[in-house]
């Protein structure tokens, strides 16, 4: 049987966690910033955990 390989574009995208969930990185973060405010902004900064729905596929795609 050969090795299984990660998705590479999920595995630049989302890292796991001690736990197993998966961490990803807000959208929203690229420009346009005026229009937003400062606290939208500095929350936009943190790192978030992948919804439940998702980790089932993030689960086939990075099994590592």
């Amino acid at each position: 049987m050969p090795k299984m390989k990660s998705h590479r574009g999920a595995a630049k995208r989302f890292k796991k966690t001690g736990t197993g969930k998966f961490k990803r990185h807000s959208s929203f973060t690229s420009h346009l910033f005026k229009s937003k405010s400062p606290k939208r902004k500095r929350q936009l900064r943190q790192s978030k955990i992948a919804c439940a729905s998702d980790e089932k596929v993030l689960k086939q795609m990075l099994p590592y």
